[in-house]
């Protein structure tokens, strides 16, 4: 209403006042050549609807038989007066009349003919939410629309293929952005462009990258401003302390300065600006760089000001200045002076706003605190940034309709749906960094019908952390869903445990091991052995701890850890004083294929590494395990089982501290559901799930590695530490949220497939046992499991010894019975039918014995 109130007002204002010239323009175009003086041409305006949209002819009167409707160079149908007309844009005048009645606006896109909106229209749908208008971001732009057409080898092609989608994209900003504020600016920025002073003032580059053909000269211009910056900005200020003191006596007089007001002003005025600009230069006020003008800016204006203002107070007062000074004029001066020097440095701030951006990625951003403010200030102080704010989504009702920077708070996040059928965003940023999983999930979910990317903010640990700039975007990550919050945990025990120490790694290669290497090394210890026995894998560890800078001695070791020789011999070498053994075969599915496998390396080669470090007098031994060892149904779940029965057997008699660490499954790990989720998501799909209802623990690689750092810290013989992952998360919302931040609607562009529980998989996971309890430990988030009861050490040995020496029972149908003797939880899918194919096998051994 405001808007159209102020059209109404300013096109009568304007044809009354521009009378004559309308009468001088028709008898110029009236004796220029034959034919109407007013041209009539259909537009599309505010919701499709047609109009007549009137100018003054620049044409001759049978320019529409002898070509298009795009006006191409030295359009030859364009008539003297018209040239002169279209470059002034006094052509565009008569279009006071189509904004009385209506039709357009004075600020608004800039109406097109049908054919055009026609192959656009999806586009044209959230342009023509508003009237057309005389001028925008597009008329800026393109203000020498007809040169850059003549340029082209096919202008119908460069027109509807580039110029007109950039159009619409800068019409889309200004429906975003639109506000009295920007009307008064875009009006003021086409007045500029009309007079080619723009560049000059602002040093902005010309656009398409040509440069008119005085700007060889107005460099000239700009440099020599630049170099003369100082003296320049000392002018100004000058200039604004004159003006202010001599308003301030016209208003104290009400406009009528007598002789002796006059004198009293001249004779005082040299006094006054040899203080004030004595005082601006300790407030530096001839050195901050205006169009970074902030509230510290305005802090030193209102200071300098006010002390200035007190030294002439007192040499009034002393008669040193002159005497009968109004103490009224004072105050007066000095509010008018801090108006006028805080004005015309947000002058430049303003004009700044009204920059055409280069940038097609029109984003809405969700969050409109703190994080939301400084990216949109951030987007709109650089105009090459990427991004395109057209609002914000917040569930604080109060901010709804609201403005931050010019972008409206559009709705809630219940709105969603609604605010992307009207804006339809490229993309969706999550400025909440304090945000929690449920809050990412539940806004994700909102977007489920949607295909638009998702963009983050760092979290408020990674800006703590400094890791990250505030500015920096990122692709919003599966990391991002999880069930619960990231645990992360003070470093400062683990930096006692580690610094001036030797430590060993197995598995250095693996997800698990190469992370702990990473962590390790950034405690400076005094040097670390990388055991791994896949060379790939090794020798990109190590290049990547090589390039750090103080990077520790370390040593690379390719050997198995069932290899008894080859690791005493490294133990001899390098005498760790911390093991952390991460080496393990941990494929479900291929352990049910290989279950001796499993046992040789998960159960007989923690053996052998546990017996190393008690032989090697190591301090300290951790192994890492897994909640699959709990109620396992897996062969793997039951070895790893088993060789945490090995460590707390191992704690029993050695004075090395052994400790096993348990975990969920670790997201983004090699051989983890994720990375085959992404590679079937890059084939098209569909995305394989086993089971509807099947659900896991997850958690971060940094999470794992940071539970086994302070599991180490902590320290207790034989403790068995698990991390408070909170609840499970089903394998299928991770599966569709996953498709999602891929940019797909899961189920429909992705599909998502059934394909059966496997061999040895179970629905749910567990963290502990039915024989066990959780007791909280020292450190918050890590639990310590106690055992109902200790497990049979001499059994155990016994069947390990049984294992080792009869070879007819490395058969795989027997071994699920053999685990199942040491572990009484294991209860495989399949154990019947593996009972009466190893029925057999067990007669043989007792009659071989």
């Amino acid at each position: 209403m405001i808007k159209r109130t102020c059209d109404v007002l300013v096109a009568a204002f304007g044809l009354v006042m521009l009378s004559p010239v309308f009468f001088i323009v028709a008898m110029l175009i009236r004796w220029d050549s034959p034919g109407p003086i007013i041209f009539k041409q259909t537009r599309v305006g505010k919701g499709f609807r047609r109009f007549e949209l009137l100018k003054f002819r620049t044409m001759r009167q049978d320019a529409s038989e002898q070509g298009g409707q795009l006006t191409i160079g030295q359009d030859h149908r364009v008539t003297k007066i018209g040239c002169v007309l279209r470059k002034w844009k006094l052509d565009e005048l008569p279009q006071l009349v189509n904004i009385l009645k209506g039709d357009m606006s004075i600020v608004g896109p800039r109406p097109e003919v049908p054919c055009y909106v026609d192959m656009f229209q999806k586009e044209y749908a959230d342009v023509l939410r508003v009237r057309p208008g005389l001028t925008d971001l597009a008329s800026l732009k393109y203000v020498d629309e007809q040169r850059t057409l003549g340029a082209s080898a096919n202008p119908e092609h460069e027109y509807v293929n580039n110029i007109l989608p950039d159009k619409l994209r800068l019409a889309k900003l200004y429906v975003c952005q639109s506000s009295l504020l920007y009307d008064l600016l875009l009006i003021g920025e086409t007045c500029l462009r009309l007079c080619g002073i723009k560049r000059v003032l602002f040093r902005l580059p010309e656009e398409n990258g040509k440069s008119g053909g005085g700007g060889s000269h107005l460099g000239r211009i700009g440099h020599l401003v630049s170099v003369c910056r100082r003296p320049i900005v000392v002018s100004i200020h000058i200039a604004l302390v004159v003006l202010a003191n001599y308003l301030a006596f016209w208003l104290r007089f009400d406009g009528v300065i007598f002789e002796s007001e006059i004198s009293l002003f001249l004779n005082t005025l040299p006094w006054l600006v040899a203080i004030r600009c004595l005082t601006f230069i300790p407030f530096r006020l001839y050195q901050g760089l205006w169009k970074y003008t902030g509230l510290w800016d305005l802090k030193n204006i209102i200071t300098a000001v006010a002390m200035s203002s007190g030294v002439f107070f007192l040499l009034i007062k002393t008669g040193l200045a002159g005497s009968g000074y109004p103490v009224s004029i004072i105050f007066i001066d000095a509010l008018l002076l801090v108006v006028m020097l805080g004005g015309v440095r947000l002058i430049r701030r303003l004009v700044r706003g009204i920059v055409i951006p280069q940038s097609d990625k029109r984003v809405l951003i969700i969050g409109a605190g703190d994080a939301g403010e400084m990216i949109v200030r951030d987007m709109h102080r650089h105009a090459e940034s990427l991004y395109l704010p057209i609002g914000f989504v917040d569930d604080d009702v109060r901010k709804v309709g609201q403005r931050i920077h010019g972008v409206r708070v559009l709705g809630t996040c219940a709105d969603l749906p609604k605010i992307l059928e009207n804006h339809r965003p490229d993309e969706v940023l999550m400025a909440i960094p304090h945000a929690d999983s449920s809050i990412r999930r539940r806004i994700v979910s909102a977007l489920q019908t949607w295909n638009v990317p998702i963009k983050t903010l760092p979290s408020v640990h990674e800006l703590l952390q400094c890791n990250v700039a505030v500015t920096q975007i990122r692709p919003l990550a599966i990391e991002d869903l999880l069930g619960r919050p990231p645990v992360y945990m003070e470093t400062e025990r683990v930096r006692e445990l580690v610094q001036g120490k030797r430590v060993l790694v197995t598995g250095a290669g693996g997800s698990i091991g190469s992370e702990l290497c990473r962590q390790i090394m950034s405690f400076n210890p005094q040097e670390l052995v990388l055991y791994e026995r896949y060379e790939n894998s090794l020798h990109n560890i190590q290049m990547e701890l090589k390039n750090l800078v103080g990077a520790a001695p370390m040593h690379p070791v390719i050997g198995d850890v069932t290899d008894r020789e080859r690791f005493d011999e490294i133990m001899a070498r390098h005498r760790p004083q911390l093991v952390f053994h991460a080496a393990a075969h941990k494929h479900v599915p291929l352990m049910e294929l290989n279950s001796c496998e499993a046992i040789k390396n998960n159960v007989f080669g923690t053996q052998m590494v546990a017996m190393a470090a008690d032989r090697f007098g190591v301090e300290r031994f951790v192994l890492i395990s897994t909640d699959k060892a709990v109620n396992p149904t897996s062969v793997m779940g039951a070895t790893k089982r088993v060789a945490e029965m090995v460590v707390q057997h191992m704690a029993q008699r050695s004075k090395t501290r052994f400790s096993v660490v348990r975990f969920g499954n670790v997201l983004g790990s090699n051989g983890s559901v994720v990375p085959a989720f992404k590679e079937q998501i890059l084939a098209g799909g569909p995305v394989t799930v086993t089971h509807p209802e099947m659900q896991r623990y997850f958690m971060l690689i940094p999470e794992a590695v940071h539970l086994v750092l302070q599991a180490a810290t902590l320290g207790e013989q034989g403790a068995l530490y698990v991390l408070d992952m909170g609840e499970q998360v089903k394998v299928i919302d991770l599966a569709r949220n996953l498709i999602r931040l891929s940019g797909f609607i899961p189920e429909v562009e992705i599909p998502i497939t059934f394909v059966g529980l496997r061999p040895g998989e179970k629905l749910y996971e567990e963290l502990v046992g039915r024989d066990e309890n959780v007791q909280p430990s020292s450190v918050e988030k890590i639990n310590r499991v106690k055992n109902g009861q200790h497990p049979d050490s001499s059994h155990l040995l016994k069947k390990l010894v049984e294992f080792e020496n009869a070879s007819v029972l490395k058969n795989p149908l027997f071994v699920a019975q053999w685990l199942q003797s040491i572990v009484p939880t294991f209860h495989p899918a399949d154990i019947h039918q593996r009972e009466s194919s190893s029925a057999t096998l067990l007669e043989q051994v007792g009659t071989a014995r």
